[in-house]
C-alpha cells in the first residue's frame, strides 16, 4: 500500500466528499484527515511524519497560501476554488451557473423584484454575477446586499444577528420579492430575519438557498429552497484525479476543473406558493403535484374551470411563458435532479419526471438546457477546463 493521501479539510466539506472518495479506499488506498482549523504551526510537523502521496485541500483564505508555503513537492488537488495555482489542480463548482440556476428558478414566479444577499467571498460574487446575467434583460428592480463577517462564524450555526443595513434592505424591498442567498446558512439567516421582521416567506419573500445541504434546508422553518450541487461527482473528480497524478498518468497542474450545479430543489421558501393569483397557484399546485401523470393543458384547464386562452394569457402576464413551456421546465429540473444524484436509467427518470417516453425527453431536455440527458450526465468525463 502507498503512503495515504493527507486531506486537510473542514468537517462540513468533507462529509460531502467522503461518499464518493470513500469509493477509492477499496482499491487499497488510505487517507489521513486533518482539520484545515489547525494552524500551520500544527499541520506542518504531521505532515511530514505522515509523508503523504498526495494531498487534498480546500480552498480558504490565507490557510490555502500557508499551505503553499509548505512546498510538499507532491500531487496537490484544492477544492472549492476557481483560482489557479503553480503545480496545483483545482476543482470546484461552476459559481456562475449556480446563480444562474436561481434566477431562472425564481423566474418561473411572479415577482415585482429580484435580490441576492452575498458574504463577500470570491464564490458569493461569482454566484451573484450568474444571477444578475441572467436576469438583465428583465425589466425588474434587483437589489444586492452583502453581510459582511457572516463566514467568521461557524457553518452550522447561526446566532448572530442581522445588520441594521441588512433590516433596512430587506424592509424596503418592493414585495413579493425573489432572493437569492449564496448559500444555504445565510439563507437560514435569511429567513431567520424576515420571521423576526413579519416578513411572511414565501408569500413576500421567496428564498432560495444554495448547495442543498440537507442539515440546513431541512432543519430551517420554512424548509429552505436550494441549487443541488452533486457532491458525488465532485468527490469522484477528486478521488480519481489524484490516482492519475499519483501514477504519473495525467499531469493537472494550473487547471481547474468545474462541476455544473444539477438543478434547484424546491421546498416551502420559494415554490408555486409565492405566486399572487390564485388561479396560477392552484395551476402550479396541480403540475408539481401530477409531475410523474399524462398531463394535458386540457385537463388542466378543465380542472380549474378556465378558458385555454383565459389561462395562457395569464401565464404569459405573470411568468412569461406558457403553461406548456412551464411543465416542461418543471419535468426538466426534476430530471435534472435525478440524472445527476441517482443511477436510475434514462428510462426510468423520463418515467418519474413524466415524460413517460425517453426520446420526448431528450427533445425537450435538450430544448431547455442545450445538452442532451446522457451528455448531461456524463460530465465526469469532461476534460479539465482552464479558468
Amino acid at each position: 500500500m502507498s503512503n495515504p493521501i493527507a486531506i486537510v479539510m473542514s468537517e462540513v466539506f468533507l462529509r460531502r466528499l467522503t461518499p464518493a472518495l470513500s469509493s477509492f479506499t477499496g482499491r487499497k488506498q488510505d487517507y489521513r484527515i486533518l482539520s484545515i482549523h489547525r494552524s500551520i504551526e500544527e499541520l506542518k510537523p504531521i505532515l511530514e511524519e505522515i509523508q503523504p502521496s498526495g494531498l487534498i485541500t480546500e480552498w480558504l483564505p490565507q490557510k490555502t497560501d500557508e499551505l503553499l508555503s509548505l512546498k510538499l513537492k507532491i500531487p496537490h488537488i484544492i477544492v472549492a476554488t476557481h483560482k489557479l495555482y503553480s503545480n496545483v489542480f483545482s476543482v470546484d463548482v461552476d459559481d456562475l451557473a449556480v446563480g444562474r440556476e436561481a434566477a431562472n428558478a425564481l423566474a418561473q414566479v411572479g415577482f415585482r423584484s429580484f435580490a441576492c444577499l452575498g458574504n463577500g467571498t470570491p464564490y458569493s460574487e461569482l454566484r451573484v454575477q450568474g444571477f444578475m446575467e441572467t436576469i438583465s434583460s428583465q425589466d425588474i428592480p434587483f437589489s444586492y446586499h452583502t453581510e459582511s463577517g457572516f463566514e467568521e462564524l461557524r457553518y452550522s450555526e447561526s446566532f448572530t444577528e442581522p445588520s441594521q443595513d441588512m433590516i433596512a434592505w430587506l424592509k424596503a424591498l418592493p414585495k413579493p420579492c425573489g432572493i437569492f442567498a449564496v448559500h444555504d446558512p445565510l439563507g437560514r439567516f435569511l429567513s431567520g430575519a424576515c420571521s423576526e421582521l413579519g416578513i411572511r416567506v414565501p408569500d413576500e419573500v421567496a428564498i432560495i438557498g444554495a448547495n442543498n445541504d440537507p442539515l440546513v434546508c431541512g432543519l430551517t422553518y420554512p424548509m429552505l429552497s436550494s441549487i443541488s450541487i452533486p457532491w458525488d461527482e465532485v468527490g469522484m473528480v477528486v478521488g480519481a484525479s489524484m490516482q492519475k497524478m499519483i501514477r504519473g498518468e495525467e499531469t493537472l497542474s494550473n487547471t481547474c476543473q468545474l462541476i455544473s450545479p444539477s438543478g434547484v430543489m424546491l421546498r416551502h421558501s420559494a415554490n408555486h406558493l409565492a405566486i399572487q393569483d390564485d388561479m396560477l397557484r392552484r395551476a402550479m399546485s396541480y403540475m408539481t403535484e401530477r409531475l410523474q401523470e399524462a398531463i394535458s393543458i386540457g385537463t388542466l384547464c378543465s380542472h380549474l374551470k378556465i378558458s385555454r386562452r383565459t389561462l395562457e394569457r395569464k401565464f404569459k402576464d405573470v411568468v412569461s411563458c406558457t403553461p406548456w413551456e412551464m411543465l416542461c421546465q418543471i419535468r426538466v429540473n426534476q430530471a435534472k435532479r435525478l440524472l445527476a444524484e441517482t443511477l436510475h436509467s434514462i428510462s426510468h427518470i423520463a418515467e418519474l419526471s413524466g415524460f413517460h417516453d425517453p426520446e420526448r425527453m431528450a427533445v425537450v431536455f435538450k430544448r431547455v438546457t442545450g445538452k442532451s440527458p446522457s451528455q448531461f450526465r456524463r460530465r465526469l468525463a469532461m476534460l479539465p477546463s482552464k479558468k
